[in-house]
This record gives structure tokens, sequence and C-alpha cells, in this order.
């Protein structure tokens, strides 16, 4: 098992790794939509979607993938009401075929953020 991280991403909140390795699976934990380099969470959903998107990329980076590796996403909504404009933004960052996911609304995030994802991608 080995632990991956950028300083290209947020660091993690707590103790727990950014993602890790094991045989060839990645298991990325739950990102936010926190600028890295300012540690600010912006107010409105689409930047902070795609901060999280920027920061899930960073660390695939980091891993030697990128979002084709993704099998599975687990999206965590603060307001179901924004389920359209995460498929609008989440179709910008995926293509076809598009990894298995599930979106479910949260009573709240850290930090009081509007979305979290995390991911397992695959060599």
């Amino acid at each position: 098992m080995q632990s991956v991280m950028t300083h290209l991403a947020p660091a993690a909140l707590g103790p727990y790794s950014q993602a890790i390795m094991k045989n060839n699976i990645l298991f990325v934990s739950g990102q936010l939509g926190i600028d890295p380099n300012s540690a600010l969470m912006p107010e409105g959903f689409e930047e902070q979607a795609n901060l999280v998107f920027a920061n899930l990329k960073a660390i695939l980076a980091a891993a030697g993938m990128g979002m084709s590796h993704i099998v599975k996403v687990s999206v965590f909504l603060k307001d179901m009401n924004d389920f359209a404009q995460l498929n609008e933004i989440y179709a910008r960052n995926f293509s076809a075929p598009y990894p298995a996911r599930e979106a479910i609304q949260v009573a709240k995030l850290p930090k009081d953020g509007k979305i979290e994802i995390s991911v397992i991608a695959m060599r």
C-alpha cells in the first residue's frame, strides 16, 4: 500500500491520505472545492465543482493516471437541486464509457462545502 500526495490539491483536513494505491487500484479520498493555493472555497456550486475536478485530476496525475482510469465515482451534494448542474460539469470532465456513479444528498459537508467527490481508479 502506497500513499499518493500532491501539493497541487488541498492537503487532507484530517488523519487520512489524499489517495492510496494498492494493487494498481487508486482510492482517492473525498475532494472538496478548495483552491490548493489559497486554501479558500468559493461560494458557488459551479466554482466548487470545477475545483473538485481539478483537485481529482491533480491527484490522479500524481499517481500517473488520468480521468479515463476512473471506474467508480461517489458524489455527495449538499443540495440535490444542484444535480442537473453537476451532470453538465461531469459530462465536461468524463467521456463514454462513463464510470459507475452514485450521487447522494447529505446533511452537511466539511467546511460547509456544496459538493464532495471521491473516486476509485485502476491502471
